[in-house]
């Protein structure tokens, strides 16, 4: 059953997400299985993990912290109390019990002393806001990507992280996948000679909003809580085809839009990759420009990133390609890894096609306990997002840009300045 809503404003809440929790008196005998014996992981050595916005990917994503020994997962919550409903099953029949608590109101789970970090799966209209949220009530965070909607929000991201010290590991997987990062190896140490071309697929190369779509009557809020899906995103009137993911399909991605959308969508995979290859995790391209049915992009070390829908070699989805003065290198989801020179697949590693998350948790998970970087942290993640939302910003105007990547800005630009950021609804407004 789910707790009573409590309402709290965003200083209640910070003040009462920052007070210690109650002393607990030991028990007089102790069970194995609080030791870690039988193979079991001590109370001492568990991560307590709370969820919010698990659907179909979150859903996923938690399959994949479930599985391992050392997560404890207690509360979930989500605007849909179907969801709410199925995570709880999901999680009493992992533990055997009716623990795990509901929430309608993420600031009510934040707010808990006894989670040490959460999942982060809603929509992309409210992954930045909750993530800030989160580390500022002293939780890590594991996101779905995309994890922010502008550049301001990607510059904020990364700036909490590094202040609150927080954990942060963008949900980018495939910075944790053998082929992909063989194939980013051979770029970054010279095996394909001087980089000079990278290559990503973006799955889309349009941006528009999600719109206005015709009012219907409003869900009772216990079935579905439109003003907080809406969130921090402009008001507009309940339509389930929002609700349900119509901006997805129509590949929106700007100012005013819930979802990525543009270059954003697969390009926080892709382009993250790029970034990871030209060791660029810490800037950004200085230039984007449409050409035809592809966003050609420039670093300011001369290497270039073209963002393409097609001419792909057949290996799977988000494909990745990068290009030396003496080789290339193209790997995707399928796991193969096809190269100009076969000796330069000689090292390669286990072939494991399929984007599995495990391997990318496992690694959230050890950086929790060691307090260390993780693979797609804030500040990886925040310049990654800034080159995908650049590019949406050239294609929104349909023009080529210019990004100081120092300076945050576009220079002498003021209409793409503009675009940099987007007003958001109290009292989500950070």
């Amino acid at each position: 059953m789910s707790k009573p809503q409590i309402h709290l404003n965003r200083r209640r809440f910070l003040k009462a997400a920052a007070q210690a929790g109650a002393v607990l008196a030991l028990p007089q005998v102790i069970p194995g299985t609080a030791l870690g014996k039988s193979g079991s992981v001590a109370p001492s050595e568990r991560i307590v993990l709370g969820g919010i916005g698990i659907g179909s990917r979150g859903g996923y994503d938690l399959g994949c912290f479930l599985h391992e020994p050392d997560v404890q997962f207690v509360a979930v919550c989500d605007v849909k109390a179907n969801r709410r409903k199925a995570v709880k099953e999901m999680a009493d029949t992992k533990y055997g019990n009716q623990d795990c608590a509901t929430y309608l109101d993420m600031r009510e789970l934040l707010a808990r002393s006894d989670i040490d970090a959460v999942l982060i799966a809603t929509g992309p209209n409210w992954h930045a806001t909750a993530s800030i949220l989160a580390a500022k009530a002293g939780k890590d965070v594991y996101c779905e990507k995309p994890c922010t909607k502008n550049i301001a929000q990607s510059l904020l991201l990364a700036e909490t992280f590094r202040r609150t010290g927080r954990v942060f590991q963008a949900g980018t997987q495939r910075r944790s996948l053998p082929n992909f990062a063989y194939a980013i190896e051979l770029a970054r140490t010279g095996k394909l000679g001087k980089l000079h071309t990278l290559y990503a697929h973006p799955m889309g190369l349009k941006t528009i909003s999600s719109g206005w779509l015709p009012p219907e009557p409003e869900p009772p809020k216990e079935e579905v809580d439109w003003d907080m899906y809406l969130g921090p995103a402009a008001w507009r009137p309940f339509n389930r085809r929002l609700l349900d993911g119509f901006n997805f399909e129509k590949g929106g991605g700007m100012v005013g839009a819930f979802g990525g959308g543009g270059c954003l969508e697969w390009g926080s995979h892709c382009v993250d990759l790029c970034q990871w290859a030209n060791n660029a995790d810490d800037t950004a391209p200085v230039e984007y420009e449409p050409t035809g049915n592809q966003l050609h992009a420039r670093y300011a070390n001369g290497v270039k990133l073209i963002l393409r829908n097609d001419g792909w070699l057949p290996l799977g989805s988000c494909p990745v390609r990068f290009e030396g003065e003496t080789g290339w290198v193209e790997t995707g989801d399928d796991a193969e890894i096809v190269a100009s020179s076969p000796a330069l697949l000689a090292r390669r590693g286990a072939k494991i096609p399929g984007y599995p998350a495990d391997f990318h948790i496992r690694n959230f998970l050890d950086c929790v306990k060691t307090r260390a970087q993780t693979r797609a942290n804030a500040d990886v993640a925040c310049h990654a997002h800034i080159a995908c939302h650049a590019a949406n910003i050239s294609l929104f105007l349909g023009r080529k840009v210019n990004y100081d990547p120092k300076k945050n800005e576009f220079p002498g630009d003021e209409e793409a300045n503009r675009l940099r950021s987007e007003a958001l609804r109290e009292p989500w407004r950070l």
